[in-house]
This record gives structure tokens, sequence and C-alpha cells, in this order.
């Protein structure tokens, strides 16, 4: 903490210059190097839609350049997915010299954590949520329309949807930040309790079609979760 005091604050931007930099370069040469791979990155992704969509339908694109930009989000994403270590590790070395040795030993846990949490959001929302909900949403037409996916909204819809998933997943890892600020406590979120429930009912209500089970299976990750969450209130709370 004494040496980031003494250091002028030229040295710093100069060094998280770097830093961003090297990130930068590590995504770029990662997007690059996933670019022949990016017809099966998509196959992969779109293997949900495929299977929700009525027998011989398939994906289109409407635009000139709609799947060429497509295969570049595809690469950029994966780029981004595979250099995230470096990156991690960039930020990691420009903010731990200014770090308590406690707040040291806590971060790589909590990084951990963390990715941990948003993959599962992610597996959740691919394997369970996206084989349900695209079914409903394809028959919702009903039989005088016929679904005809653009490739580049699919990408655009399933990104923001897994994304959504991963960060919904990280509330054990947020109910821990808000605990230690003391802001939230274990009594508090025990006698949200009863709501939780309710609102994990909504959510997979929401997200599936009009089948009590199905919604019901949905709705217990969110409940773990929750339940998650208190346990990590009630062990890291701020005391006093």
């Amino acid at each position: 903490m004494e040496e980031l005091e003494k250091a002028p604050i030229t040295e710093h931007l100069e060094e998280l210059r770097s830093r961003i930099l090297r990130a930068a370069i590590a995504i770029l040469l990662a997007t690059l190097a996933s670019y022949p791979f990016s017809k099966k990155l998509y196959y992969l992704l779109s293997i949900p839609l495929k299977k929700a969509l009525p027998q011989g339908g398939n994906l289109i694109f409407i635009g000139v350049t709609e799947a060429f930009f497509t295969y570049i989000k595809v690469s950029l994403l994966s780029g981004v997915v595979v250099s995230s270590p470096y990156v991690l590790y960039q930020i990691w070395a420009f903010v731990a010299p200014g770090l308590y040795p406690h707040e040291k030993r806590i971060v790589k846990p909590l990084v951990f954590a963390s990715t941990m949490f948003f993959l599962l959001g992610v597996a959740f929302g691919y394997f369970i949520v996206f084989p349900y909900g695209l079914k409903f949403l394809l028959r919702f037409g009903g039989k005088d329309v016929v679904p005809m996916p653009s490739i580049g909204l699919y990408f655009s819809f399933a990104v923001k949807m897994l994304i959504a998933f991963g960060v919904i997943f990280e509330l054990p890892v947020v109910t821990f930040f808000l605990s230690r600020f003391g802001i939230v406590s274990y009594e508090k979120m025990k006698s949200f309790r009863k709501y939780a429930v309710i609102l994990s009912l909504i959510v997979g209500a929401v997200l599936t079609p009009p089948d009590v089970v199905t919604q019901i299976l949905l709705a217990m990750p969110l409940l773990v979760l929750y339940e998650i969450s208190v346990w990590v209130a009630k062990v890291f709370e701020k005391k006093g």
C-alpha cells in the first residue's frame, strides 16, 4: 500500500495502459485463432434452437453481411472467453500491489467462485431453460406462422440470455459483499425467504411452458441459490 502511495500517478497510468494493451492483444489473438472454428461454435450455440424448430425448419440470414458479421461476433465472444484467464491476471497484477495481505487472500477464492457460479448460470440457461423456453416461444405464433429465425438475431438473443443467467447465479457472491459491508444481514435474508420462494416460482413460470412440474424444476435451482446466499450472509455478515 505504501509503494502505491509513493509511486507517481503517471507511473500508475503507464502501467494501466500497458496492462490494457496486453489484455487487448490477447483478446485479438484469441479472436483471430477462434475464427476458423466460428461456424462450429455457432452450431453448438444453435443446437437448442434447431431442436425446437419444427421438422424441416432452419435458420436463415436476411442481410447480405449478416452471416459474416455473426461469425465475427462468435469469434470475438470466443476470444474473450479463451483469453479471460490472461485478462484476469492482468487485472490482478495491476490491483494486487494496492491490496492489504488479508484482502489478497480473499480475492482469488472470490474470483474462482464468481467464475464457477457464472458458468453454472450459463449451463443452466443453455441446458435447462433454452430447450423448454424456445419450444414455447416458437409455438407461440400458432400453426399459421412459420418460424424462420435469423442467425444474427438468435445470436444476440442467446448471448443476452446466457449472460443474464450467469449474472443471476452470482447472487451468493453479491450477497458476500453486501453482508461484509453491512447492507444485508442473515436475519433480513431469512425473513425474506417466503418472498424468495414466490419470486422463484414466478421466474420459473415466465421461462417455461404452462407446465407445473417444469416450473417447479426450474424454480428449484433459484431457491438453492437463495439458500446458499442466506448461509453466506450468516457466515460473513459484518459483526457489530
